[in-house]
């Protein structure tokens, strides 16, 4: 009788190598572990580890040539797909690395590994894009290793060599990069241009906003889904989002103001992510206030927080007010959580998925949000029907009445809002007295 074979597709095996050097801000154990759960993420399965130590990575192979076999006889024991270093590799290193694995083993980097979970799950358009152009110029250095048996034909000299087949392929596939780079470019300044028309849009309504970043799988969606009731897609995976979602809230104070879930950081982010993905992260810069949310179960938390701050920094972010936010409580005991409400007494502790202490924080948003109000009191005259909406949606009403003059309200305006109200300001007696006095006039 004919077997039945399975079509599943078979997970890829990996093998994960980190070196073990000084001054590391990451154990390198740990960060083997967060590399395993990208690999997971990326659908391989991890079947074993190396780690070397050395007092610096070795020019031509990253590990030392000695290594490098051992690891070359492991892969062929383990039957190895794929190799996968903590660190990013350079053009030479990963062309010398492959031909020590062997023929059918794949040497890749954090970076490529990073830059391939960006292709599975990048959505939009501009994401699509921005993940394009972070390929493309990872690729652009590496395109040598991929025609150097080209070029190896070309230095043999002899009959053909005088036209340099291996280099002019070579040359052919750098133009055809750089071109598509130089396209990717212009297609994602046409949409941050329009990315910016929007944020100037909300600048000049005079919303609040609110930008959640943070380290990957810290539950920023979930978060943004527990307070506003929207539908982000969440995943306990690393970049499980990538594309912007912003939503509108309304305090309890009457105050509108916009959440972004924005993508998330990961210590070793590489530049190029950073700066295809700066539109993006244009969010995080136009924030008045920014949530870093944090895992509360995770024992890394505060290296991460670092992490984050860090990506903030280079970005230009890092004067932005930040309130930081553990996520998770509710997975930590009652010790765990007493401990940590001493040790960051700042911060505020929820659980998103339980939606626990999310009024507290939104109370604490309220309160950040209306630190520069003013109190003021003006008169609108009633011919300022769209000046009498926004009094209306945009600031906190403490008093109004209707006077002969207009309406006359007492409010709580943020700054923007209050420059625009100042002509209309008044003395609240003075106005009511005014209006007493019309109201004689015209009973007499």
């Amino acid at each position: 009788m004919a077997r039945m074979q399975t079509t599943a597709l078979v997970p890829e095996k990996a093998l994960l190598v980190g070196i073990d050097r000084p001054g590391l801000d990451w154990p390198v154990e740990e960060s083997l572990a967060e590399l395993a759960r990208l690999v997971e993420t990326d659908g391989a399965e991890v079947v074993s580890q190396e780690i070397q130590r050395l007092a610096k990575p070795v020019p031509r192979t990253y590990i030392g040539s000695g290594k490098a076999a051992q690891i070359a006889d492991k892969v062929h024991d383990l039957g190895i797909d794929v190799v996968v270093f903590d660190d990013e590799l350079s053009p030479s290193q990963q062309a010398n690395l492959e031909r020590i694995m062997g023929e059918g083993t794949k040497v890749i980097d954090r970076t490529a590994l990073i830059l391939d979970i960006f292709g599975r799950h990048a959505t939009t358009k501009e994401g699509r894009l921005q993940v394009q152009l972070a390929q493309n110029q990872y690729l652009l250095p590496r395109l040598r290793g991929m025609w150097g048996h080209l070029v190896r034909e070309q230095t043999r000299g002899g009959i053909g060599s005088r036209f340099g087949q291996g280099e002019s392929q070579l040359e052919v596939d750098r133009r055809l990069v750089r071109n598509r780079i130089a396209s990717l470019k212009r297609d994602l300044e046409q949409l941050e241009r329009r990315r910016e028309v929007q944020s100037k849009a909300r600048w000049d309504s005079g919303v609040y906003r609110v930008a959640l970043v943070g380290y990957t799988n810290a539950g920023k969606s979930t978060l943004l889904n527990a307070l506003t009731g929207s539908n982000a897609y969440v995943q306990d995976e690393l970049f499980a989002t990538l594309d912007p979602t912003t939503r509108t809230l309304e305090l309890e104070e009457g105050r509108r103001i916009t959440l972004t879930d924005t993508v998330g950081f990961i210590q070793k982010l590489p530049t190029m992510l950073i700066e295809a993905f700066k539109s993006t992260l244009a969010e995080v810069m136009a924030a008045d206030l920014i949530l870093l949310v944090v895992d509360a179960s995770d024992p890394n938390a505060s290296k991460e927080i670092l992490a984050v701050r860090e990506v903030l920094k280079e970005i230009g972010a890092q004067d932005i007010e930040t309130l930081v936010v553990y996520n998770k409580c509710d997975l930590l005991s009652e010790v765990e959580l007493a401990e940590m409400l001493v040790v960051d007494k700042d911060a505020e502790f929820i659980s998103a998925l339980e939606q626990r202490g999310l009024r507290g924080l939104l109370y604490r948003v309220a309160t950040i949000a209306s630190a520069g109000d003013v109190t003021m009191t003006v008169c609108i005259p009633y011919e300022k029907g769209m000046l009498v909406r926004m009094l209306h949606e945009r600031c906190q009403m403490l008093r109004e009445q209707y006077v002969q003059q207009g309406l006359l309200a007492t409010v709580k305006a943020d700054e923007h809002m209050a420059s625009t109200l100042e002509p209309y300001r008044v003395e609240a007696q003075e106005a009511l007295g005014s209006d007493s006095e019309g109201s004689g006039e015209q009973q007499e």
